[in-house]
């Protein structure tokens, strides 16, 4: 148990020492920030919706120069191909042979700018990237470096010639987060920091040691009543008559999938971790619920029509779904020891 609780520490503390170096750079956005190292820890991908200019291609940059990883960008445009992403073969006069290219996808941490605007073709060749972590080029398999994290943006704002996400796709998605403006102060410390000599970021741990964090994460204990109640969450969502959650059927064309079950356990151990902690508590479990379940949600035209949003329909199910009672410290000691 002691040796459990002292790599709780180590990881909270490794990952405070990440944040900090991040905040030195990006002002604000504590919420995204949390959620985004959510994400690394428990090896799962970020979707943000947020107009330009809200520091989400700083925020990965700064990220990947903390962790000594290597950052890509793309720019998804309709006319992008699959080879822009994943790479190709070329072939060489010189000596009649072909050669692998491989695409930017091959990094530590890639953001996918606008990822909307790209063709389903574009689209499905990121599958195999997001769930598989390996690309196959002319029959090989070229795996991808650890730990691999796929942040994408999307504008809600401008939607003119852009592209629905597959719902496969969307599915693959650990949490969906929502980023807004800063406020006043916040925005007065951008505009001071920009404008002067931006501060340089450290270095403070490494993609190796990244990834023991990630499997220490693993390990963090969570309640069978915490994992039935996110089973019950997601359950909710596609039979909500059944679990007693009035006036949201008629909204729901269909429900959250399994995975959601499993990134809703994922999450809350993340974040149980950043919060100095071995053991899950059911807080853990309803801060992320939103994140993990508004972009799996599909609604009906009927819902478009009354203004009823994802977040709407989850705030209800968690009210008719309360979350069990904090775990008792000594019943988790015992459960580490056994």
């Amino acid at each position: 148990m002691e040796e459990r609780n002292k790599d709780s520490t180590e990881v909270s503390m490794r990952m405070e020492q990440v944040l900090y170096e991040v905040k030195r750079v990006v002002v604000g956005q504590d919420h995204f920030l949390e959620r985004v190292l959510v994400a690394i820890l428990a090896g799962g991908h970020l979707l943000v919706e947020g107009v330009p200019g809200l520091a989400k291609t700083l925020t990965v940059k700064t990220l990947a120069s903390t962790v000594r990883g290597s950052f890509h960008r793309i720019q998804f445009t309709p006319d992008l191909v699959p080879a822009d992403l994943v790479g190709t073969r070329i072939y060489s006069q010189k000596t009649g042979d072909f050669s692998i290219s491989l695409g930017p996808v091959f990094s530590n941490l890639l953001l996918a700018d606008e990822i909307n605007r790209a063709p389903a073709k574009v689209q499905s060749a990121l599958l195999e990237v997001m769930q598989e972590r390996q690309v196959t080029i002319a029959g090989i398999t070229h795996k991808l470096p650890a730990p691999f994290l796929v942040m994408a943006t999307q504008n809600p704002i401008e939607t003119e010639g852009t592209y629905p996400l597959p719902e496969a796709q969307v599915d693959r998605f650990m949490m969906k987060v929502l980023v807004d403006y800063p406020t006043e102060e916040e925005e007065f410390v951008i505009v001071n920091r920009v404008t002067s000599d931006m501060p340089e970021v450290a270095a403070v741990t490494s993609t190796e040691q990244l990834v023991q964090l990630q499997k220490q994460c693993r390990a963090c204990y969570v309640d069978p009543a915490l994992v039935h109640y996110a089973v019950r969450l997601v359950a909710a969502t596609r039979k909500p008559d059944q679990y007693r959650v009035p006036n949201i059927a008629k909204y729901l064309q269909a429900g959250a999938s399994p995975r959601a079950s499993i990134h809703l356990v994922e999450g809350a151990r993340a974040l149980a971790l950043l919060r100095g902690r071995n053991h899950v508590r059911p807080e853990d479990v309803t801060d992320i619920v939103p994140d993990v379940l508004r972009h799996r949600l599909s609604l009906t035209y009927e819902a478009m029509a009354d203004a009823v949003t994802p977040d709407q329909i989850i705030h209800r199910i968690m009210k008719h779904i309360p979350a069990p009672e904090r775990m008792l410290e000594t019943h988790v000691k015992l459960d580490a020891n056994a």
